[in-house]
């Protein structure tokens, strides 16, 4: 694996980063789409390629494959709790591998395994809103659609996302929204956004990379 820009470190002090790829890919026909190929590369080797740069420490959350994903170079956290639970589960994991670092990081950034084209100075971005509004969280928004795959959150909100999470609840956005929460424009990169979820959508973008 390419070796840590210790300068773009230093820039992201006290942020970890964490990978989702725990889904089922059920639209992908139950593929494991991290795994999947982007014109001959792992989507997920995309995605850890513009991410890595961003954070100190990097986190992937699997749960399937595991030997496979951790031999990017970065610790696996499955989720803690069962049945695919979803994304908030694989955050929930997360902040809890933070908290176990030898330094704990204060803040946690997230991007889905599906999205290779992510902005690169999205963790800069989100934590300059989430500063300057004093909020716990801030996820990604290009016009009217929010991206809350796309966040940085503090650790602290463990607790909250612990009891929301034993209450049943499992969405993404109407557990943030019950926090001090900043929704970041990203018009100027709505593309960076565009995620892979189904085998033609693979198909379409390996043919774009191809043409490029």
């Amino acid at each position: 694996m390419p070796r840590r820009d210790t300068t773009t470190t230093a820039r992201a002090a006290g942020v970890t980063g964490l990978v989702f790829a725990g889904g089922l890919g059920r639209r992908m026909g139950g593929a494991d789409k991290g795994l999947l190929l982007l014109d001959g590369r792992p989507l997920i080797e995309r995605v850890l390629e513009r991410f890595r740069p961003q954070v100190e420490h990097l986190l992937i959350n699997a749960n399937q494959n595991e030997a496979r994903y951790a031999a990017f170079g970065h610790r696996v956290v499955p989720d803690r709790i069962g049945g695919f639970a979803g994304p908030l589960a694989g955050l929930h994991a997360g902040i809890i591998a933070c908290l176990s670092l030898p330094q704990p990081a204060r803040y946690l950034a997230t991007v889905p395994c599906d999205s290779p084209f992510l902005p690169m100075d999205l963790v800069a971005r989100l934590r300059q809103g989430l500063e300057g509004a004093d909020a716990q969280i801030a996820v990604a928004r290009t016009g009217d659609q929010a991206h809350p795959v796309f966040m940085l959150c503090r650790t602290g909100v463990l607790e909250d996302l612990s009891a929301y999470l034993e209450g049943g609840g499992r969405k993404m956005d109407a557990w943030y929204r019950r926090l001090p929460f900043a929704e970041i424009a990203f018009d100027d990169e709505a593309e960076a956004f565009a995620n892979i979820n189904t085998r033609d959508e693979l198909a379409a973008f390996s043919a774009r990379e191809g043409n490029a």
